[in-house]
């Protein structure tokens, strides 16, 4: 049975920081890539991080500079260290496992930037 577990999120104020991380279980984490995507009340899922299997990274605009996605095969975990929080990052955030043929989600975690 294949698994991936959000955790990490929280209530942080504008400034503040959040490290999530999403831990896969039933699958050959390495094979895969990860997104992080976001949902914000209202709003559409939007991707905002992404890290291949070999490790090419991408990042939306809107959080490049502030967020760092990163994983460990060893351990079957990706991260997403999110710096400088605004208001505007308040959102369930997503992890997804994908390769050509499979992809998988996790629960969500709810990320809450406020003052």
């Amino acid at each position: 049975q294949v698994q991936l577990v959000e955790s990490g999120g929280g209530s942080v104020q504008p400034g503040g920081s959040l490290r999530l991380s999403c831990v896969a279980s039933g699958i050959d984490f390495a094979r895969y890539a990860v997104i992080w995507y976001r949902q914000a009340p209202g709003q559409q899922r939007e991707s905002v991080a992404s890290i291949t299997t070999f490790g090419p990274i991408k990042y939306a605009d809107s959080v490049r500079g502030r967020f760092t996605i990163s994983r460990d095969n060893a351990r079957s975990t990706a991260f997403l260290q999110m710096n400088d929080l605004q208001p505007e990052d308040t959102a369930v955030y997503y992890c997804n496992c994908l390769d050509l043929s499979r992809s998988y989600w996790g629960q969500g975690t709810q990320v809450t930037v406020s003052s």
